[in-house]
């Protein structure tokens, strides 16, 4: 079963719970997601399988999840990248969020971002294709109804 942090307002922990009651009982949260640019400066988004419980075949940040009880943002991130799209690479942190999900759940999110010019090859069940697009096609999908996971067009509409 995995734990999570509990967090409170200020990103401290005060807790842990298993990730079905942090979700049952609304327990503010930390997630991460790691932005993979080219060098033409095109995002890398991964599009969920029809699988997922949240979202499914909905537009994603390159790679992302939750931070795990006792992982640091960083740690969780690179986890998140080598699991999702099998990269070992430097990451950077960009920044951190307050998001209040349909106004009733709040997560922390921390967003890191690297450099890859490699070709992208799914590594797990969870993601059906990785592309790269640029940022103002990013909007323009986010603008056409595209399914576009929530935490991304948060990102997108509040750093892009």
């Amino acid at each position: 079963m995995e734990y999570l942090d509990v967090v409170n307002d200020e990103d401290e922990v005060v807790g842990k719970a298993s990730r079905d009651k942090i979700y049952k009982n609304l327990l503010s949260h930390r997630i991460v997601h790691v932005l993979i640019f080219n060098s033409t400066g095109e995002m890398a988004l991964q599009l969920r399988t029809k699988n997922m419980s949240h979202c499914p075949l909905h537009w994603s940040t390159s790679a992302g999840g939750h931070v795990k009880s006792g992982e640091s943002y960083q740690e969780a991130a690179e986890r998140e990248l080598k699991e999702e799209c099998g990269i070992d690479t430097n990451i950077e942190f960009m920044f951190k969020d307050r998001y209040i999900h349909k106004d009733i759940l709040t997560k922390f999110l921390s967003t890191f971002k690297t450099l890859y010019d490699q070709p992208l090859k799914m590594k797990n069940r969870e993601v059906e294709t990785i592309e790269f697009f640029s940022i103002n096609k990013i909007k323009e999908m986010i603008r056409k109804g595209e399914k576009i996971l929530p935490e991304l067009k948060y990102i997108i509409d509040n750093h892009f």
